[in-house]
């Protein structure tokens, strides 16, 4: 059984710990209510410009050709695998991480290549000796992304796939935010943009497709905007990220928080019975002393 001093000492450290785990989930909390509203702000402008673009790519004709939108072989894929720089996030890496095995194992006979954004990630897979496409670093661990850094994670993306025609499609996986206690792992298909055909929709759903008046020609107008769709997609994912790893951080730090006190008040008992049987011990001792004489 421990000793007396031994259980204050603990007592003490947990009653730290728990100070470091309140001060981390009151800095979450500021983090994610930033980080919330720039995903609120950023989603009608992403979703809008996917739908337009989706419409703009299903009319133009099979003649028509971009290096971002042509359909290539299916053999080879990149997974840009957006995981936090820093731990202490519950699950929220370990689903990333076991999403990507999960979509490894899905697809046996391909050559897939993975393109981490973030330590976790990169560190995961570079352990397991996966091929790595590219990676960044340090870029959501300040709980903030700049438009600027996601463009240079979109543009070279971009670059890998248009300079290498070996890659046959590249994926976004990533932690979508859906509340403080529930974020949910995406995937989906970044490149080549999907361009589905009218006949392919699906005639029970009430989808109206409108008929839009081309100013400039299409390819013109396609080597402007589809860039800026792949760099809006990522940007997104990012946001959407950096807001799911400041919620999964407060819900952990909380749940430590509370950890902490039960561990404090179980302590806390265990030591009074030991401080109590002390005590009888050294009234039992004089007791029978005094009965000896």
């Amino acid at each position: 059984m421990p000793n007396l001093l031994d259980i204050r000492r603990r007592i003490k450290s947990v009653k730290n710990t728990q100070q470091i785990t309140k001060a981390m989930k009151m800095v979450s909390a500021a983090k994610l209510k930033r980080a919330q509203d720039r995903v609120v702000t950023a989603r009608p402008f992403a979703n809008k410009m996917i739908e337009v673009l989706g419409e703009l790519a299903k009319r133009t004709d099979d003649d028509f050709h971009h290096p971002l939108l042509d359909l290539r072989g299916d053999e080879r894929y990149v997974a840009v695998l957006i995981t936090a720089d820093k731990g202490l996030c519950g699950a929220f890496n370990t689903n990333l991480t076991k999403a990507a095995q999960s979509f490894i194992k899905e697809h046996p006979g391909k050559a897939i290549e993975i393109f981490a954004v973030g330590r976790k990630g990169r560190d995961f897979f570079r352990n397991r000796h996966a091929t790595m496409a590219g990676e960044f670093i340090g870029l959501t661990g300040k709980g903030r992304v700049e438009l600027s850094e996601s463009l240079d994670v979109a543009r070279s993306i971009m670059k890998l796939y248009t300079e290498d025609e070996g890659i046959d499609k590249v994926y976004l996986i990533y932690n979508e935010f859906k509340s403080v206690l529930q974020q949910r792992v995406v995937l989906e298909q970044l490149l080549p943009v999907s361009r589905a055909k009218e006949e392919e929709l699906d005639p029970k759903a009430a989808v109206s497709l409108v008929d839009y008046i081309y100013e400039q020609p299409p390819a013109e107008m396609f080597g402007q905007l589809l860039p800026r769709l792949v760099e809006t997609q990522v940007f997104r994912a990012m946001l959407e990220s950096v807001a799911s790893e400041q919620g999964a951080r407060m819900t952990a730090m909380d749940s430590a928080s509370k950890n902490a006190s039960e561990l404090i008040d179980t302590l806390t008992l265990n030591m009074n019975r030991v401080r109590q049987a002390a005590i009888t011990n050294e009234i039992i001792e004089v007791v029978s002393g005094a009965a000896a004489l």
